[in-house]
Formats: C-alpha cells, sequence, structure tokens
C-alpha cells in the first residue's frame, strides 16, 4: 500500500502556473525562435495546393492559442504549445491577409480606352518606363470588375507627357490578367500582383496624355508628390549617373537609373545599396545619432542635465520616421524601419541594441503586419544578414576574439567580418532568386560599403540641413564623391571575367531547408549547431542534384525551350523575351534569346525531339497540321498543337491545357515522359486564374 502511494506521488502531474509559462515564453532562448514558429505557419499556408476557406481561420487561431494551455497540464509539452500557438496564428495570419486584400482581376485581355490617377513610377525589365494607375476606369467593364491598380508600359513615342503624382491620365492600351508562372514552381507573379492588388498589366503604344493636373489627393498621393519633388531636386544638382543613384537611395525612384550602371552593380554584388533597406536606414539613423551626441559632448553643461544617448535616439526615430515616409514605405523599408526602431527604443531603455531578441521583435513585426513578405526575397535576405551578423558578434564578444587589439585593427576586421558574414549569409538566397552569385562581392563591398556610411550618408544629411539656407550644394558634392567611386568600383568588379558565377535552380525543397540550416547555425549553441550544418549540407546536396526540365513549353504553347548538350535551344528568336529570358536564368545559362534561338537545327514549327526511348513531336503550323494529319502520331509518345481538339490516337497537349494548367514542364523518367503543369504545383489558389 506504501508502495503504491509512493508511486502515485512521483508520477503526479502537476500544473504549471500561468506565470512560469509566460516566464518560458519570455526566456531569451526559446523566445528569439517565435518568428521561426509564426513563419513556419506562414510557409505552410502558401505551399497549400487549395485555399483554406476564410470561415476556417479563425478555429485555427482558437486551436493555436488553446495549445499552451494544454501545455500548463503536461510541462514537458509547454513549449511545443507555444510553437504551435505562434504556428497557427502564422497560418491564420497570413490566410486573413489573402483574403483582406482581394480585389477584382481581369479575367481576360482587353484593349481600349485606360483612365485613371497615377500612384507609381518605375521601369520595366525593358527600361520603359511603367506607370500604376488607381481609381482605374475602363471602357465596357463594369466598375465592380474594375481593377483597384494596373500597371501600364510606355512605349512608342511619350513626348506629350511627364506622368507625375495624383495626374489624372489617359491612355489607349492592351492590358492582361497578372500572369503566372513561366515555368512550374518558378516565381508567381499573380500571387505578387494580388497582394500589391494589381488586377491588369499592359503596354501602350499611344502617347499618355494628361487629363487633369489632380492637385491634392490623399496624404500617400502628397507624399508621392513630395518624394519625386525631391528625386527631381537631386537630380538635378547631380550628375546625370550620381544623379539617379542618389535619388534611388533616397526616395527610392528608379525611373531614371542607367541601365548599365544597374547592371555593373548587380554584377558587383552592389545592387543592394540601391535598396532602401537596413542597410541604408541603419547609415542614416547612426550618422544623426552621433551627431546629435557629438553636439551634445560641445556644451557640456546642457549633457551633464540630459541624456544625450536617449536625445540622439529619438531624434535619429524621427528622421527615420521621415525616411519612411519619404521613401515610398516598401515593405524592404517597412522592414528596416521596424528593425531600427526597436533598436533605438532598446538604447532608450537602457538594454542592449543589437541583440537576437531585437531581430526577433522586428521579424516578428513585419511578419505579423505583411505575412506575404516571408517569400519575397528582401525579408529572406535582410534577416538572414542580420541575424548572422549578430550572432557571430555576439560569439566574437563572448570569447574576446577580438579583446586587446588595436581600436584600428578592430574597426578594420570588424569591416571585413561583418562584409564576409553578410555575403555568406545571403549568398544562398541571392543565387536561389537570381540564378547568379558574384565572384567578387566581399572585395566590391569592402571597397563601398565604407564609404556610403563614410561620405554618401553624411553628404545626404548635410545637404537637407544647408538646404534651410540655400547651400545643399555642399551636401551634393560630397555625395557624388562617394557615389562616383561605389560606380568606378562597380565597373571594375563587373569587367572581370569571372565576375558572375551563374547557377541552376533549385527544387523545392532547397529554400526550406536553407531557412532551417540558418535558424540552426545562429540560434542554436554549442554542439547543437552541427543540426544547422547537417541541415545546409543537404539543402546543398539536394540543389546540386537539381535537374532541369528536359523540355519547357509556356502558357501559351507557342514558345518551346529543348534541352541540348550546348544549353537550351528556343524555337523563337524574338516574343515572350520575358519567358525566354527566366527559362535561361533557371537553367544558370547566360546566353541571350537570340543565342538560344541559334541553337535549334530542327525545323521551328514541326520539331520531333528524341528523349530516351520517346518521342516527342511539337507542331506548330495548322496548316502542316491538316495536310500531315494521318502521319503526327507515327511513332510519336506525345503530340504538342496548337489546335483546340486533342487527337485520338495518341497522347496529346493542346491549346485548352495550357490555357488551364499554364506553363508546362516535361522531365524524362524510366518510366516515359513526365508532363508537369504549373497549376499542379500551385494548386487552386485564390490568386491563380
Amino acid at each position: 500500500m506504501a508502495e503504491t502511494s509512493i508511486a502515485r506521488t512521483a508520477f503526479r502531474v502537476r500544473p504549471v502556473h500561468p506565470r512560469l509559462a509566460f516566464q518560458i515564453l519570455a526566456q531569451g532562448g526559446f523566445f528569439i525562435w517565435l518568428p521561426v514558429f509564426f513563419g513556419a505557419g506562414v510557409g505552410t499556408y502558401f505551399s497549400l495546393l487549395f485555399e483554406p476557406p476564410a470561415d476556417i481561420l479563425p478555429w485555427i487561431a482558437f486551436a493555436g492559442l488553446i495549445a499552451p494551455v494544454l501545455g500548463l497540464f503536461w510541462p514537458t509539452a509547454l513549449m511545443a504549445g507555444w510553437a504551435c500557438c505562434f504556428a497557427a496564428m502564422g497560418f491564420s495570419a497570413a490566410g486573413w491577409q489573402t483574403y483582406r486584400v482581394a480585389a477584382p482581376v481581369l479575367e481576360y485581355r482587353y484593349y481600349g480606352p485606360i483612365e485613371g490617377r497615377v500612384v507609381g513610377l518605375d521601369r520595366s525589365a525593358s527600361d520603359k518606363l511603367r506607370v500604376t494607375l488607381d481609381q482605374v476606369r475602363l471602357d465596357r467593364v463594369a466598375p465592380l470588375d474594375r481593377p483597384l491598380r494596373v500597371r501600364v508600359s510606355l512605349h512608342g513615342e511619350q513626348r506629350f507627357l511627364d506622368p507625375q503624382p495624383g495626374q489624372i491620365v489617359m491612355t489607349t492600351g492592351h492590358l492582361s490578367p497578372p500572369s503566372g508562372p513561366v515555368e512550374p514552381g518558378a516565381f508567381d507573379f499573380q500571387r505578387h500582383a494580388w497582394f500589391l492588388q494589381l488586377g491588369g498589366v499592359g503596354y501602350t503604344r499611344v502617347p499618355m496624355l494628361l487629363q487633369h493636373p489632380g492637385e491634392g489627393g490623399g496624404l500617400s498621393v502628397r507624399l508621392f508628390r513630395l518624394r519625386m519633388a525631391i528625386s527631381g531636386a537631386i537630380k538635378a544638382n547631380m550628375p546625370a549617373r550620381e544623379g539617379a543613384f542618389a535619388a534611388a537611395i533616397l526616395t527610392g525612384d528608379r525611373s531614371d537609373i542607367d541601365q548599365d550602371a544597374l547592371a555593373a552593380l548587380r554584377a558587383s554584388n552592389l545592387a543592394h545599396l540601391l535598396a532602401i533597406s537596413g542597410l541604408h536606414m541603419g547609415l542614416l539613423t547612426g550618422v544623426v545619432f552621433t551627431l546629435v551626441r557629438f553636439g551634445f559632448a560641445l556644451t557640456p553643461p546642457v549633457a551633464m542635465r540630459t541624456d544625450p544617448k536617449k536625445i540622439a535616439a529619438v531624434a535619429a526615430f524621427v528622421v527615420a520616421v521621415s525616411y519612411l515616409a519619404l521613401s515610398g514605405a516598401n515593405v524592404a523599408t517597412q522592414r528596416a524601419f521596424i528593425m531600427v526602431s526597436v533598436m533605438l527604443g532598446a538604447v532608450c531603455l537602457d538594454r542592449r541594441a543589437l541583440t537576437l531578441r531585437a531581430v526577433a521583435i522586428a521579424a516578428l513585426i513585419v511578419l505579423v503586419a505583411a505575412p506575404s513578405s516571408l517569400a519575397g526575397p528582401g525579408f529572406q535576405m535582410s534577416f538572414a544578414a542580420t541575424t548572422a551578423l549578430v550572432a557571430v558578434f555576439a560569439e566574437l564578444r563572448d570569447r574576446q576574439v577580438l579583446y586587446g587589439w588595436p581600436k584600428w585593427a578592430r574597426n578594420l576586421a570588424s569591416l571585413v567580418i561583418s562584409s564576409a558574414i553578410a555575403g555568406l549569409a545571403t549568398a544562398p538566397f541571392g543565387a536561389l532568386h537570381f540564378n547568379q552569385m558574384s565572384q567578387w562581392g566581399l572585395i566590391a563591398n569592402l571597397l563601398s560599403v565604407p564609404v556610403m556610411g563614410a561620405v554618401v550618408m553624411p553628404g545626404a544629411v548635410m545637404a537637407a540641413v544647408l538646404s534651410t539656407i540655400g547651400l545643399e550644394q555642399l551636401g551634393f558634392a560630397l555625395m557624388h564623391l562617394g557615389l562616383h567611386w561605389i560606380l568606378i568600383v562597380a565597373e571594375a568588379v563587373s569587367s572581370f571575367d569571372s565576375a558572375l558565377r551563374y547557377i541552376p535552380a533549385p527544387g523545392g525543397w532547397v529554400l526550406p531547408l536553407l531557412g532551417l540550416a540558418g535558424a540552426l547555425l545562429c540560434l542554436l549553441r554549442g554542439y547543437g549547431r552541427l543540426s544547422g550544418v547537417a541541415a545546409l549540407a543537404l539543402a546543398l546536396g539536394l540543389w546540386s542534384q537539381a535537374e532541369r526540365p528536359a523540355i519547357l513549353i509556356s502558357d501559351t504553347g507557342t514558345l518551346i525551350g529543348i534541352m541540348t548538350p550546348e544549353g537550351r535551344a528556343l524555337n523563337k528568336a524574338k516574343g515572350e523575351g520575358f519567358v525566354a529570358s527566366a527559362w535561361l536564368e533557371n537553367d544558370g545559362d547566360p546566353v541571350d534569346q537570340e543565342g538560344a534561338y541559334a541553337r535549334l537545327s530542327l525545323p521551328r514549327k514541326d520539331i520531333e525531339v528524341p528523349l530516351g526511348g520517346q518521342r516527342l513531336r511539337y507542331v506548330l503550323d495548322k496548316e502542316h497540321t491538316e495536310a500531315a494529319a494521318d502521319d503526327l502520331c507515327r511513332g510519336v509518345h506525345l503530340l504538342v498543337l496548337p489546335e483546340t481538339e486533342a487527337r485520338p490516337d495518341c497522347p496529346s497537349l493542346i491549346e485548352s491545357d495550357f490555357r488551364k494548367g499554364g506553363a508546362t514542364a516535361i522531365h524524362e523518367t524510366p518510366d516515359g515522359l513526365t508532363v508537369t503543369t504549373a497549376r499542379d504545383l500551385r494548386g487552386t489558389r485564390i490568386w491563380a486564374h
């Protein structure tokens, strides 16, 4: 009897006190994992092949809230409960954002009058000015079916109007629904456009005309107008190339960036200097913070009666808010602002600013505000760099690696280490999204980033301060020197024969494995980091074994790409250029469309491709199809036709298949030819049309 009582006492489950449960949540070692769990929920939502009903999302969130409560009665499951809670919240948040931004999307190709208000200006991949319009009016389209926003590329002669923010403009042009992936598993522009509420994209060759100046408008339009006015003033006071560069980093206006300079920046891994991100926000607020503290140091009586560090932090925060508003507040800038705000808040609270906890708070805020940003390269690369830098320098500080070094040596070592770590942390994500890697990016960044911090950003602050007395040229002159040096470095590095290494696109599991590997390496301590090494090795192993499709066919069925020993061969030298270039980039092939076209030695409109023991025949010419109707399927295992009716005598892909399934990939397997469509890999989601 006594033994039974002792056994019951030993195995009695004692509930965890609620206060202890929240203390476990707030522990530094566990708290920094919360954005990982939240992001896992977001990633799960976007990886589904079906759209979860809106009415199920609150129940998922409720189930997540219950998970930690159940953990109160099973202490060993408490942390798992918190993990499930944040994963469920991430899943629900992604779903709520998807339904919240729902807006009409064109269901067909439209040609006719287009009217709207200018709310965005940028440049297309073909270097054409693009205008984003809201308050859209389309002929013969009912008001409830009109997209909230459309984007129009301006082709032809456009000398009658210089589009400005808030203007009501009109033209006649082509619009179509946002297109799906260029190949199965590729970047989904339809999803991207859905969260931008962009319901139509197209072009016009007719001059765009001013219908109304559109003075006034809401706060966003007024800020846009102010931003473009500042951009114009910057470009008017500096040479063309440097002025456009300065406008891009200060106001986000890339409409006049020189394409050769842009190509050099990309090839030298300096294109990140154009994006208003953590680097720019950190440098600008750092300059302001330093100047304010230095100003207080010059007046000891005031400094003795105040806290200069906290006042400097508040001043830097005000500048950060202004920079956020004037730069357009895109997702990358919002992310940078949140990160800087968390760090400045830590300074005001007498806490250490650069910690993994601060990074975790910033990541959580960004993901809660915009869960869809998880899928973008900006989020992945910026938080990969920030997390790696904080983790590595914390390790160096704890181990006192640089302790006792002269100050100049510590500063130099910190610069080299930070550039190397940031480059290593972002390189896999950059290669995955952009299919290229700069071989000399470390050298270019070592020669350029210090100039951005010591010359360009102080020059920008000087120009802003001196503009009140008409001496802003001094600041612009300083900026010009720094930006001119950066462009020289970019052009020199990009001219190296081995400047770029082209990387083929990986399979679908590589990206989540890279994210997991980064989290394990940066957030775990001791031997636990070996699991991160294993995850990274697995990701790179899968990447190295990824095979590109033997055949790719566009969603129109008129462009086909055949993998040959020399690389992918295309049946068209022009037309569908964006799709063709995307295929070649995903192959890791630097050739252009005309070069890929020259590889094809077969007839362009009747192509027979032997794949192992199989034969594929692609017939584009309808007249040839009719003339050779009886011979089309002889010895053919798969027939690709532009016809509207399938052939009963052999397996075939026809126009309706491409219209329904989108871009198509054909792989050669031991069991024959495997056909995969874009729809197979992304499913029936709300943004897929």
